[in-house]
């Protein structure tokens, strides 16, 4: 996701405690420190390399922020995190790589570190995304569910299934829309339909 659309989702106040899961290497927690460093930043990914990856850029400076390792499928966030001290949690293009079965307990392993009143911004890919129409027959497992060449999962959210989510865990919906884009490339004359999720689900109090 660019980082200016995760800073204009994203409204930061002196003090916050954001908490980007899937950070990867760090490509948006990076320019939002740069925007903005005044709230703590905490950073998590699955992957030992990507945690390293952050730990290891020049910019990353423990006084602001906390990269660490967790698996949100099946470790318990509490171990890193305090129990409600978090303002905003975002998850980009996590929940995709998901199985179905295991979302309903990511959201509630993500909720216990949410402040009451605090956020969880999403944005991840819809029903009929480019990405989605592409995939052969054989590569879908479930509905709305499909298995890339390399394994890994993607899941197409439709917005009734993450109004669903959100607020069978607690959630109240502020946002909950699709966005359509068209991802462009003139070299090699394509023009695709993109097909987004976005939302925002404040934590009752």
């Amino acid at each position: 996701m660019d980082p200016r659309e995760s800073q204009s989702l994203l409204v930061l106040e002196d003090g916050s405690r954001i908490l980007e899961v899937g950070c990867g290497c760090g490509n948006t927690v990076f320019p939002l420190m740069e925007e903005n460093g005044r709230p703590f930043y905490m950073a998590c990914d699955f992957s030992p390399r990507a945690v390293e990856f952050v730990k290891k850029n020049p910019n990353y400076n423990e006084k602001k922020c906390k990269a660490f390792q967790c698996d949100i499928t099946k470790d318990d966030l509490l171990e890193n995190v305090e129990e409600q001290s978090v303002d905003i949690v975002s998850l980009f293009f996590v929940m995709s790589a998901i199985i179905p079965k295991q979302m309903d307990e990511v959201i509630k392993n993500v909720s216990k570190v949410v402040k009451p009143g605090g956020l969880i911004i999403f944005r991840d890919y819809g029903l009929y995304d480019h990405a989605m129409i592409r995939f052969a027959p054989g590569h879908k497992l479930d509905e709305h569910l499909y298995v890339r060449q390399d394994g890994t999962r993607s899941y197409f959210f439709s917005c009734d299934e993450t109004k669903e989510l959100f607020e069978s865990n607690g959630f109240e919906i502020e946002q909950n829309t699709y966005v359509f884009k068209r991802t462009v490339n003139v070299k090699e004359e394509k023009n695709v339909p993109r097909v987004f999720v976005q939302g925002k689900y404040r934590k009752k109090i």
